[in-house]
């Protein structure tokens, strides 16, 4: 794996467009300080299995999410952002109260189950670039797809 400043020189981009999903740009760059610590720390869980883009991009998202699993800072999240919440931009009502829904389920979720869900739904990535980044079968990300869709049925029907 490449040194920490080659990794920023080259990612550094990248795990800023990543963050920005999940956080505002005033507080963006503090949180790429934090992912590049992180990083730092975690560079032996690194195993050349994917590039390092790749895994920089799976720590980012993990880092942000767990992040906004503590519960103070995630509802300052969401009063500061408003009704639409922090991704959805969509004016489709339909989409909107899914999109609420599925806001709230973030927390509830165990990690592959809301990483799978916001590579998906937030990212648009397809099934198998999924699989492929989570180290997982294609089958195992449409599985749990599955899963986030009946969780998002059930709390429909609540």
């Amino acid at each position: 794996m490449p040194d920490i400043q080659e990794l920023y020189r080259r990612y550094g981009g990248l795990v800023l467009r990543r963050v920005r999903r999940f956080y505002a740009s005033e507080e963006a760059n503090d949180v790429v300080h934090e992912v590049f610590c992180r990083a730092i720390e975690k560079q032996d869980t690194f195993r050349g299995e994917s590039s390092a883009g790749t895994w920089l991009f799976r720590l980012t998202t993990r880092y942000c999410l767990n992040r906004l699993r503590d519960q103070k800072r995630r509802r300052e999240l969401l009063d500061a952002q408003g009704d639409l919440g922090w991704w959805a931009p969509s004016t489709d009502t339909a989409n909107q109260e899914r999109v609420a829904m599925t806001r709230e389920l973030w927390a509830e979720l165990d990690e592959e189950l809301a990483l799978v869900g916001i590579y998906y739904h937030v990212d648009g990535m397809s099934q198998a670039e999924i699989a492929e980044v989570l180290a997982v079968s294609r089958r195992t990300v449409g599985n749990r797809l599955e899963a986030l869709e009946t969780l998002l049925r059930a709390r429909v029907q609540r």
